[in-house]
Formats: C-alpha cells, structure tokens, sequence
C-alpha cells in the first residue's frame, strides 16, 4: 500500500478547465508504471474478492486494461473489456460514459445472463462512467458482485454505494485534489 501511496503523492497535478487533474501511470499510461505498484494493486485487489463467486472480471477502456490483464492472469477468471469501439456483435450493449470532463460511449459485449461480475477501474471521481457501466450490465441480465477502484477521489462512491446497496464498493486509496495538492486521505 505504501508504494502506491508514495506515487500518489508524487504525481503531477495539471488543469483541465476548473477540474484539477492528477497524472499517475494507473490512471494516465504516464509517466512509466513502476511494476511494483503495479504488483501492489494486484495483490491488494486480490484480498478484496471471494473470486470462486465471480464469473468474469470487466474492465474499463483505456486505464483499467492494465489492472484488468494481470488480475485475471493472477486469479484464472476469463476477462472482457468495457470498450470505446462498437462490434455490432449479437447481444452488444451501448452505454453512453460521462466523467468530469468528457463524454462519449462505451460498448459492452460477451456478457452472458447470470454472470456474476467483478469491475476493476483506475479512479472514480463523479461516478458517472460506473453507473453506466452497471446500468448497461444489468441490461445484459448479469449481476455485478464487486467493483475494485484504485484511486478513489470526490464523492462519486458514496453515491453508487447508495444507489446500488447489493454491489460491494472497495476502493484501494482515497484521496482528495486540494488546488494543485494530492492528499492521501486513507
């Protein structure tokens, strides 16, 4: 935990707008990911789950593919990816994705009725991506049993843990933006 923490408190502060904008390895692809933070989250999310009650690990497009590809390697559960492209494959689900600062849509696909679900995703500031990725899984007749986000930051999981009481929210570090300052807040 102490590592991720140490990089967290080091990472670049930039401004999009109002919106203050952290740049780390697990959120942005920059600068380089030291592969012990990297192992870290992955042990980390590892403790959180019972994995012999998941069916599937779902990842967010762009950031949570690199979470995504070695916790299913480290637990043997099949991974698929919440994407920016539309397949028009059979049973292909459309969510449209808002965040603090941008808008667009995501696609869902190989999402079978009666999966039982566990979403990893790098930061959750509004919530506003999660909730569509959970309303667009529910669609597909799924049940979402846990969401693992790294970086916790606003009030965006309070919400979703209200609105969702039966989807168990952990995240691994929460932190708050204070002007251009990183503070670690667990």
């Amino acid at each position: 935990m102490d590592i991720l923490k140490q990089s967290l408190s080091n990472a670049p502060v930039i401004w999009k707008g109002d919106y203050p904008y952290f740049i780390h390895p697990i959120t942005d692809g920059v600068p380089r990911l030291n592969p012990h933070v990297l192992e870290a989250i992955i042990d980390l999310s590892c403790e959180l789950v019972n994995w012999q009650d998941i069916d599937v690990i779902l990842g967010i497009e762009a950031m949570g593919l690199p979470l995504l590809a070695p916790l299913s390697v480290r637990t043997g559960i099949p991974m698929v990816i919440a994407r920016k492209r539309q397949y028009g494959l059979e049973g292909e689900i459309e969510i449209s994705q808002e965040t603090g600062y941008s808008k667009g849509s995501l696609f869902l696909n190989d999402i079978k009725p009666g999966e039982k679900i566990a979403i990893i995703d790098d930061v959750l500031s509004t919530g506003g991506t999660m909730k569509c990725v959970i309303e667009g899984i529910k669609k597909t007749g799924a049940t979402i049993q846990n969401t693992i986000i790294v970086v916790e930051k606003g009030n965006g999981m309070e919400r979703l843990k209200s609105d969702y009481p039966n989807i168990q929210f952990d995240s691994l570090v929460k932190l708050e933006m204070i002007g251009d300052r990183i503070v670690i807040l667990n």
